[in-house]
């Protein structure tokens, strides 16, 4: 079987449907290459920020997100001893975006959201259960072999998007160095139908402490009134078996708060965390989006929408190149803003979150915890703050840059 298209998404996850998604928009055919048959239930990424909504706005998938998620207005740093530090409200932004708030629904469901308005395109095939094996590339386009259950297939594009996660093989087969680290520590996630908002907690909230930090945060789940999913930091040395078992887990939670005890857990998850930029987002014909070219701790829900930033950034210039409208630098500058502002912003403020938590030294945590105090309860100083973790700051800094 041998598929031509104008491009080639491999990776049919957020970033890869994202891509697509705003393709077809400029009436560009795309074929989408994803290794699963549906996507990933796992708990991974909920938090849509406000200008990931903007992004989403015109394919109708966030009125979706409205209809099938929370909004989160406000957000905390809590103390695991002393409790509520400082409150945000998002509505400061509200001059600086339609969506001053953030939005809370699942990464699969919004995957699906986007693979079903891309199925409904006649510019677009989605490919599912296919592993993607040989890459290769020429003067007029790239050629991808991958093998599914009914056998081997070609596919033939003029350009190829890798979107296919932090273990690319698309950026592995273009020698694209992922330079950075790999925490220490790997993160459990706890998924549990306890209210949090019984104890004064927000939908979304980050309790910082020495030994064990905590984010906090309620998704829609399967029905209302939804569940709460609870991040955890664990020790190299702690058992995987031991961390994922419930009742662990539930001593856990009840070490947070004891009105945990009697709730029930319904799911633990245990993953590695990695901080890693790749060192070019274009290898020729062959360009990178989303976890492919950086992946980041999930604190303060940053991830998820960088990629489908990236893929927002991206199909313009891919559009006007498959139209005859732009040359491959037109790529450069898609390299250019969207990798710098991964080193600069997604990295740095990702990191700065996760030092923040887990502060150690007794007098710099007050003197934080009381810097947070002060921004949230001066309304420019918020805004600013805002600005910059709502990822508005970071999208402004990449327009001006040529």
């Amino acid at each position: 079987m041998t598929i031509d298209a104008d491009v080639v998404i491999v990776g049919g996850g957020p970033a890869g449907m994202a891509t697509a998604l705003f393709l077809i928009d400029y009436g560009i055919n795309v074929v989408v290459l994803e290794r699963g048959d549906k996507p990933h239930a796992d708990p991974r990424a909920a938090t849509y920020h406000p200008p990931t909504l903007e992004m989403l706005e015109k394919s109708g998938v966030t009125a979706e997100l409205h209809q099938r998620g929370l909004i989160a207005r406000h957000w905390q740093l809590r103390d695991r001893r002393a409790g509520l530090v400082a409150e945000f409200d998002l509505a400061v932004l509200r001059d600086d975006t339609r969506y001053p708030y953030r939005l809370q629904c699942e990464q699969h469901k919004l995957v699906e959201m986007m693979q079903r308005r891309v199925l409904q395109s006649s510019h677009a095939r989605v490919l599912q259960g296919v592993d993607v094996e040989v890459i290769k590339q020429d003067e007029s386009g790239v050629s991808v072999r991958g093998r599914n259950e009914g056998g081997d297939c070609l596919v033939r594009g003029r350009w190829l998007v890798g979107a296919d996660g932090g273990r690319s093989v698309v950026r592995k087969s273009q020698d694209i160095a992922f330079d950075g680290f790999t925490w220490a520590e790997r993160f459990l996630v706890i998924t549990t139908d306890f209210d949090f908002t019984t104890q004064g907690y927000a939908f979304s909230s980050y309790t910082m402490d020495p030994i064990e930090w905590v984010a906090t945060f309620k998704i829609p789940g399967d029905r209302p009134p939804g569940v709460w999913r609870c991040v955890f930091p664990t020790r190299p040395e702690e058992n995987e078996n031991d961390l994922l078992d419930h009742g662990h887990a539930a001593n856990r939670l009840a070490a947070l708060s004891a009105a945990t005890r009697g709730s029930t857990i319904l799911h633990t998850n245990l993953y590695a965390v990695h901080q890693r930029v790749a060192n070019t987002y274009r290898r020729d014909r062959v360009v990178l989006v989303g976890d492919a070219a950086h992946v980041n701790n999930p604190l303060g829900g940053m991830g998820l929408n960088f990629g489908l930033h990236d893929a927002y950034e991206l199909a313009p210039h891919l559009a006007a190149l498959v139209r005859g409208d732009a040359d491959l630098a037109s790529l450069d500058v898609y390299d250019r803003r969207r990798r710098s502002v991964a080193e600069s912003v997604l990295q740095a403020q990702t990191i700065a979150n996760k030092k923040l938590l887990e502060e150690k030294d007794p007098a710099t945590r007050l003197e934080r915890q009381q810097d947070m105090r002060d921004t949230a309860a001066d309304p420019t100083r918020a805004r600013n703050y805002l600005l910059r973790t709502s990822m508005i700051e970071g999208l402004r800094a990449a327009a001006r840059i040529r």
